[in-house]
């Protein structure tokens, strides 16, 4: 037996995807350990190996490829838990860390304090030595400042230190000594370098990342320490990977030297898994939104891929890394509800978590959440919750809601409907932010829907933006988990070369490509990825003359069309271009982006079983159906026993192990050739895309 393993570390729960040499898959969930991740995970891999009939050893013995999302790096951000770090740069210029871009967030709100940076003043030491914008140095490097710095730091006791020069993006040479020095006198602290990590323009983004890698370097490279000491106790000898905020994967050596890489690590699965599952049925564009126990993700894909961006912020902190574009709130399962100083209900972002959790779970938590108004509402089975292992308590959940129905005036089920209307109007502006936000209608995109929450919610969400057509994988609990095993080993990297595109005549532009991809293909072969499955995608940040942002489009050397798609990309983002004008043009940065292609997880296909769904029937449960505002016996359906071609009419529940999906009246549903279920607006059917519109006839 052959294994591959996905593993997505949540705020509640930790999931798995198990898939076989056959391509038939399991799922498993387990409560996650926040104070230590990887005993949940290994607590997981003991319940599968169970569920094989194997010990764990042997189950760790058949697995070949385990690739695991983390949530180490963000908590520690979150929580402002990191390491003690210490901050080194040129001298006058410490502050830069806190007085940032000079551009106040709220720009009207004289009240709005600024964020704290993550390295106290007293910790942000300077040092002779300068160069220019060109990296001609102008003032030699300071040995003796950066030892002075070093005495001082180590006295302090700091855990880890940035070292960011001004212009070393230009020439890391002085970067390259401090570190030689420091790690010399500083012996096992974390060293994060900038010219390394991000060499790149910009001083203030490029300082804020180094920051942020140094302080969550050290507890993200003794979880990955830990987790590979545990997997070899069991005597895993496979290959592990590591999600990175990119999208794709990578060998856990490098992400301990590049820790800020794994910020938004396990959301950053689910727009692959999208692309998986929209692509069964024809379609290259979709917004895949994920609605776990804490929180709720949103991302947009075009022509198959999920939009990225090349800077971005955690908790109000600049990372100047490339990233997927995901949208993520708090409104989960867990999300608590409140009343504000002006008596409005609001849902989140606060959190029960996996420990206490939910009233209704009857581990002691105490305020109402999402998940005690989804069984108050009907669309939780109270006896069958996580495949019957957590038996959930209505009368818990009903003394929860009452501290928000009280106050609010209204029945308990009056305040479960409101809980449940406020959290979907919430994700639903999540929706709008990664598609209106960019100039896209949301209403043109099918909604791929994941989470153990999002499949009760779909309907009130696809309701609220118009949206006709819905996909639901089989696999939807565990969805970043099965993202995981999708996606392909990706490295990013920049170089700044600010100069005139009419003037990059001289072969510069491709003499840092050659250089950037022979590096790239020595990475991936160490990560034993073989040369004829590397793909390699060269783009260019470019802005007009005197623009302050920068618009990134695909580059092939030797084309000369890089200007045309700059000008209709400008066009699609800002609404005009410059082309007519012939405004020049400048290149600010080259990327790279390279992709070792591996294997993917295949999932066998159904017989066609004829549309009848009275085999899959269970039964009826009260249910709150919103359209006709009232209660209502909702038929229930099995999900196992719901096969190919089998069609469902709402209002109707469909129960599987792991979550419930509920079919909200006016929508009608299909299962797929794979087991995954297509909803859709009845009377919106004519104007399905017409891949699926057969399907859904």
């Amino acid at each position: 037996m052959r294994l591959r393993v996905g593993i997505d570390v949540g705020g509640t729960f930790t999931d798995f995807l198990v898939v076989d040499e056959r391509g038939e898959a399991r799922v498993f969930k387990t409560l996650s350990t926040p104070d230590d991740p990887s005993r949940g995970l290994l607590h997981g891999l003991g319940e599968i190996a169970e569920s094989y009939g194997l010990t764990v050893q042997e189950l760790a013995g058949a697995v070949e490829v385990m690739v695991h999302g983390t949530t180490v790096t963000t908590n520690a951000v979150l929580t402002r838990r990191g390491a003690k770090t210490g901050l080194l740069t040129t001298r006058g210029v410490r502050d830069a860390l806190e007085m940032r871009r000079g551009i106040r967030e709220e720009q009207y709100n004289n009240r709005y304090a600024n964020v704290e940076p993550l390295v106290p003043r007293y910790l942000r030491l300077a040092t002779g030595g300068r160069l220019d914008h060109d990296g001609k140095e102008l003032e030699p490097l300071s040995e003796a400042g950066v030892l002075e710095a070093a005495e001082s730091l180590g006295n302090e006791g700091v855990e880890a230190v940035a070292i960011c020069f001004m212009n070393a993006f230009a020439n890391p040479a002085h970067e390259r000594r401090a570190e030689a020095l420091l790690k010399e006198k500083l012996g096992g602290a974390y060293l994060s370098v900038s010219s390394t990590l991000l060499p790149a323009i910009r001083f203030y983004d490029r300082v804020s990342t180094t920051v942020l890698n140094a302080y969550v370097g050290p507890a993200l490279r003794r979880y990955i320490d830990a987790l590979v000491e545990k997997l070899s106790g069991i005597r895993f000898a496979g290959v592990l990977r590591i999600m990175q905020s990119n999208g794709g994967v990578v060998a856990p050596e490098i992400v301990r030297e590049r820790a800020a890489m794994t910020l938004l690590s396990g959301p950053a699965a689910g727009p692959r898994a999208g692309t998986f599952y929209a692509g069964i049925h024809g379609l290259s564009d979709c917004i895949t939104v994920d609605m776990g126990g804490t929180s709720f993700d949103a991302a947009l894909l075009r022509g198959g891929q999920p939009l990225f961006v090349t800077e971005g912020e955690v908790d109000r902190l600049r990372l100047a890394l490339p990233m997927l574009d995901i949208t993520t709130i708090g409104a989960g399962g867990g999300s608590i509800g409140w009343i504000d100083k002006g008596g409005l209900l609001r849902m989140g972002p606060q959190s029960a978590g996996a420990q206490p959790g939910p009233a209704c779970y009857g581990r002691g938590g105490q305020e109402p959440t999402c998940t005690d108004a989804d069984v108050l509402l009907g669309y939780l089975p109270p006896d069958e919750f996580a495949g019957g292992r957590i038996r959930l308590d209505p009368s818990a959940a009903r003394r929860a809601i009452e501290r928000v129905a009280g106050p609010l005036r209204m029945t308990v089920e009056e305040a479960a409907v409101g809980m449940a209307r406020v959290i979907d109007a919430n994700m639903a502006n999540g929706v709008r932010a990664v598609s209106v936000r960019r100039g896209f209608d949301p209403r043109e995109f099918p909604l791929v829907v994941a989470g153990g929450a999002g499949p009760q919610h779909c309907c009130a969400i696809c309701s609220e933006l118009e949206i006709p057509l819905f996909l639901v994988p089989r696999q939807s609990s565990i969805f970043c988990a099965a993202g995981m095993l999708m996606s392909d080993l990706i490295h990013d990297d920049v170089r700044s070369m600010p100069a005139r595109l009419d003037r990059l005549r001289d072969g510069r532009l491709e003499a840092v490509l050659r250089e950037m991809s022979e590096s790239a293909r020595a990475t991936l072969r160490a990560e034993r990825v073989a040369d004829e499955d590397v793909v390699l995608q060269p783009s260019l940040d470019m802005r007009y003359v005197k623009q302050y942002h920068e618009v990134n489009v695909p580059f092939s050397p030797g084309s000369s069309e890089v200007a045309e798609r700059f000008h209709r990309e400008h066009d699609r983002l800002y609404g005009y271009d410059l082309a007519d004008q012939k405004t020049p043009i400048e290149v600010i940065n080259v990327r790279l982006r390279s992709i070792g292609r591996v294997n993917k997880p295949s999932f066998p296909e159904l017989a066609l079983a004829g549309s009848d769904p009275a085999s899959a029937r269970k039964g009826e449960r009260r249910a709150w159906v919103p359209e006709r505002r009232a209660f209502e016996e909702v038929p229930t359906y099995d999900a196992d026993r719901l096969s190919h071609g089998m069609r469902l009419s709402g209002p109707a529940l469909v129960d599987q192990a792991n979550t419930t999906l509920f079919l909200s009246a006016g929508y009608g549903l299909v299962c797929d050739r794979y087991g995954n279920f297509v909803g859709f607006r009845r009377d919106r059917a004519e104007s399905l895309p017409a891949s699926v519109a057969e399907l859904c006839r």
